[in-house]
């Protein structure tokens, strides 16, 4: 979760920027906290500007996901924006786990 997008990252900063804040943008935060080995995940439904500053509440951010429901041609779909995760969870599962849960959430509201 650090570094830029690329060489062509400062021309679409403010396009990001616009996406992550939108009204429509939803996120699955996972943390961990300092009392348990677990990270724990929760969703923050309510995005808006302030979802740019969500901390994990004495936890530390392990990643996130970004994503949001979408009408396209009458067809109700989810996308996923931006999926990011500490190189320490990497490749333990944990992005196939929230593709899994993304998957979940869309059929359960689509």
């Amino acid at each position: 979760m650090k570094g830029t997008y690329g060489s062509e990252w400062p021309s679409e900063e403010k396009i990001k920027r616009r996406e992550m804040v939108a009204p429509e943008a939803r996120y699955i935060l996972i943390c961990q906290y300092a009392d348990s080995d677990i990270a724990k995940c929760f969703m923050k439904q309510d995005s808006g500007v302030e979802c740019a500053h969500v901390t994990c509440r004495g936890g530390r951010l392990l990643g996130f996901v970004h994503y949001r429901f979408v009408v396209e041609e009458d067809v109700p779909v989810l996308y996923v924006y931006e999926l990011q995760l500490e190189s320490s969870v990497q490749g333990k599962g944990l992005g196939k786990f929230l593709m899994q849960l993304i998957e979940l959430i869309a059929c359960k509201v689509i």
